[in-house]
């Protein structure tokens, strides 16, 4: 059990860095596309924020992820935690590869709820079915990973939408250098959204270790340590620094040409859309909020510039996560858990 959890607990670090340049990269997309900022200078701001938003940015993320599934503390639960790490990064470098900004979160949630239902049935996952409609309604379990799924694309987009209408009607007489001021309002928006993407990321990353510190008996309550919460900031950092620029190119001119107002409104609502997850403790995809508020906004500028065959493919990679991560980490637990003797 040793060996399992050192290991579970180095992927877990090692998925927290993919994380980086797959969820993290993608709020520097706009930010950099639109030249508010050289790319040099945009991915520093964003991996120096993300780290900041990991190491203040609290625990009740974290929480939410210990409570998804309940497994007899051991090995059992050890090797649920490991096939769900699997899952999560391969998916993140196969994305990765194919520039699909697809979800870190949704890809860990999917192989956490498919490990856990291979080892233990159906009734080991939190659904949150029973508690949202009994005499009191409580949000909880995958229930409230999936109703703020819906949400934060919901704000992102629409939100984007209204507000790009806003100022488009309040700038339309406006001097194009007027750009200069709007890209100073861009690094004020990267560095909120960064702040809040680090404070909702790591989180998920911290919450499985805390649930392997548990399950190898290194602890007897689920707690974030210190060691674990520096661990995840910078390895987060490092990731958003070294990788990401296939899905900044998706992201930033894929789906349409950004220009500093396009970048600050899309920043906004994502930035918001992601702090009001942080504050609810529910874990959110980065990634989807950003490309649904760049789609908002492309739709509120001009729909016909937008490309939505990219912005299509998207979508589906964004609906199939889950699914397609929680049958892959139900046949990887079936085939490591007699490895194991679980």
């Amino acid at each position: 059990m040793f060996v399992i959890a050192v290991f579970t607990i180095l992927l877990a670090l090692a998925f927290t860095f993919t994380n980086g340049f797959q969820d993290a990269s993608s709020i520097a997309a706009t930010f950099i596309a639109s030249r508010s900022a050289s790319p040099r200078a945009g991915i520093i701001l964003v991996a120096g924020m993300s780290l900041l938003g990991a190491v203040f940015g609290g625990s009740a993320v974290a929480f939410t992820m210990v409570g998804l599934i309940s497994i007899q503390p051991g090995a059992g639960e050890l090797a649920v935690l490991f096939v769900a790490l699997v899952t999560a990064t391969a998916w993140n470098i196969i994305t990765w590869k194919f520039g699909l900004p697809a979800s870190s979160t949704h890809s860990l949630i999917g192989g956490l709820v498919g490990g856990s239902i291979a080892a233990a049935g159906i009734s080991s996952v939190a659904w949150g079915f029973s508690e949202l409609t009994g005499p009191e309604p409580e949000l909880v379990g995958f229930m409230k990973i999936l109703v703020f799924f819906v949400l934060s694309a919901i704000i992102g987009f629409a939100g984007s939408f209204g507000l790009h209408k806003a100022t488009d009607l309040f700038m339309r007489n406006a001097e194009r250098r007027q750009n200069r001021n709007i890209a100073i309002l861009n690094w004020c928006t990267a560095s909120l959204m960064a702040f809040f993407n680090g404070a909702n990321d790591p989180q998920k990353q911290m919450g499985m270790i805390a649930m392997v510190l548990v399950a190898a008996g290194f602890a007897a309550t689920p707690e974030v340590p210190l060691w674990t919460r520096c661990a995840c900031a910078v390895l987060m950092a490092l990731g958003t620094i070294s990788g990401g620029w296939r899905i900044m190119n998706t992201l930033g001119r894929r789906i349409f040409r950004i220009e500093p107002i396009h970048s600050f409104d899309s920043q906004f609502f994502s930035a918001s859309s992601i702090a009001l997850s942080t504050a609810a403790g529910a874990p959110v995809s980065s990634t989807h909020v950003i490309t649904m508020s760049v789609l908002g906004v492309g739709a509120a500028e001009n729909p016909r510039k937008v490309q939505w065959r990219v912005g299509r493919e998207i979508i589906i990679a964004m609906v199939i996560t889950i699914p397609v991560t929680m049958l892959i980490a139900g046949l990887l637990f079936l085939l490591v858990s007699p490895l194991i003797g679980v």
